[in-house]
């Protein structure tokens, strides 16, 4: 048979030079040592899995056919087997697991130490930073342990984000409050420590978490309230600016005269140590009621928290301060005055009184 000659096409190729082989081979070189390594990790982790299950079942095997010695022997070196494959596992995780750890400890203590020194960083932002810090690091050395047992730590994080979605859709209300909590310690409408009214409840902030916020009222009781609450309603915060304005309410009757009420009230404000000494107490005419002529005491308080106590005194004081100089607290009344009444003035509204005489005072022969 004839040699098939060579084509055209064939003749024309160059042969390709010594340094190109040698790239080309290095190339493939590589590129089948990172495909071994990726094998022998997927190859590890697959061959552990069948070799359990081949134990196991050929364990069952045995003890439902009644060959007790095999079974034994057959478990026996099953575990053995599973011990020495998993040991050096186990001894890497727990080195990456105690090296972590003890990086982990450090940087926490660091950063605590950092941020209860700062100025401009409140104890609810402080605990907010420690514990976003605390759980971003669990997460990252959990990952690193998991990886050294052959995890597939990529696929096992995909899993957790769809079921992070699928959560995140059930608790829409916790995550609602968990973005509120940092927008309240972001924005710092009230810090730990205030005096704030809310809800109509007045009380102070004992802590600041992520979730909720616990105000300790005046009865000693603990209002936890949920953060979206607390940024979607109306909220009073008495101790933000340093200087609290307290209002003490009281009323005159019309034939007093205030500036007289004004001076017995503010005889009381003499010597108080509680109170602001750029701000002088004030007394003012605030409205004209039907009974009465209404003032107010306005005090300037140096520290919020005694608002409350110092409003209750002032109250007690001045109705006493009041009743000593003969100026009268007029109550709720209405006063009719009946002027050229002609329609009444043959009426019995008009007759004067007479004595209404009982039925024995009258003459025996009177008629009934």
């Amino acid at each position: 048979m004839p040699a098939l000659s060579p084509s055209p096409l064939q003749e024309a190729s160059p042969a390709p030079s010594a340094p190109q082989q040698v790239a080309d081979s290095l190339a493939a070189a590589v590129d089948s040592a990172a495909a071994g390594l990726d094998s022998a990790t997927a190859d590890t982790s697959l061959n552990a899995i069948d070799h359990i299950g081949r134990e196991v079942g050929e364990a069952g095997r045995l003890l439902i056919s009644g060959e007790w010695e095999l079974f034994w022997t057959r478990l026996y070196e099953g575990l053995a087997g599973l011990v020495v494959s998993f040991i050096p596992r186990l001894l890497t995780a727990l080195f990456v697991l105690v090296l972590f750890y003890s990086l982990y400890r450090a940087v926490d203590s660091l950063l605590h130490r950092v941020l209860h020194r700062s100025r401009r960083v409140d104890r609810g932002l402080e605990n907010l930073l420690v514990k976003t810090y605390r759980i971003v690091a669990w997460i990252f050395i959990s990952i690193l342990v998991l990886d050294q047992f052959g995890v597939n730590v990529t696929a096992l994080l995909a899993g957790l984000s769809i079921a992070g979605i699928a959560v995140g859709f059930a608790a829409r209300d916790t995550l609602e409050n968990f973005i509120s909590g940092i927008t309240i310690l972001m924005d710092k409408p009230f810090r730990i420590n205030d005096f704030i009214e809310v809800a109509d409840t007045y009380g102070q902030v004992e802590e600041i978490t992520l979730r909720s916020t616990r105000i300790r009222t005046l009865n000693n009781q603990l209002m936890v309230m949920p953060n979206i609450q607390m940024i979607n309603q109306k909220l009073i915060n008495h101790t933000i600016l340093g200087i609290l304005r307290v209002e003490v309410p009281f009323g005159i009757a019309y034939k007093e005269y205030p500036q007289e009420a004004r001076e017995v009230v503010l005889k009381l404000t003499e010597g108080d140590d509680r109170l602001h000494p750029d701000y002088p107490p004030q007394v003012v005419v605030t409205a004209l009621n039907d009974s009465s002529v209404d003032l107010c005491l306005r005090l300037y308080l140096a520290d919020p928290s005694k608002a409350v106590p110092v409003r209750f005194e002032y109250i007690e004081k001045i109705r006493e301060a009041l009743r000593e100089a003969d100026i009268e607290i007029p109550f709720p009344h209405l006063q009719v005055f009946i002027d050229e009444a002609k329609a009444f003035e043959r009426s019995f509204l008009m007759q004067p009184h007479l004595p209404v005489s009982r039925a024995s005072d009258a003459p025996p022969n009177a008629e009934a």
